[in-house]
């Protein structure tokens, strides 16, 4: 189908092993785009992916270290991971972030 509604689709914890990131993913055959949420105090813990992966914040902010660099993002602000670089986030506060995400090996987010 190559409409969807973020709202109608099923949500879930994307990605366990290493993040509380629940929502909902749209997948395609090269990218896999997530509209996601964490809660204040929530987030992902270090890990790195063959994966490139791009982060925006709509809402809420984070602290996300990607390759030893820290930054802290708001609204509208984005992160942009290359692949195989270590990277985590911590949610400040509730906060909801769109991913885009390449498909590697069939895989996106549920790593």
């Amino acid at each position: 189908m190559p409409v969807h509604k973020f709202d109608a689709l099923k949500q879930e914890y994307v990605t366990p092993k290493h993040s509380t990131a629940f929502g909902s993913l749209v997948t395609g055959e090269q990218i896999e785009v997530g509209l996601l949420r964490f809660k204040a105090g929530e987030g992902a813990n270090e890990h790195a992916h063959p994966h490139e992966q791009v982060l925006v914040v709509l809402s809420g902010r984070v602290r996300i270290t990607i390759g030893g660099e820290t930054h802290e993002l708001g609204p509208r602000e984005v992160a942009h991971m290359p692949p195989n670089v270590p990277h985590s986030l911590a949610a400040v506060e509730d906060t909801e972030v769109l991913s885009a995400k390449g498909i590697v090996g069939g895989v996106g987010h549920r790593i």
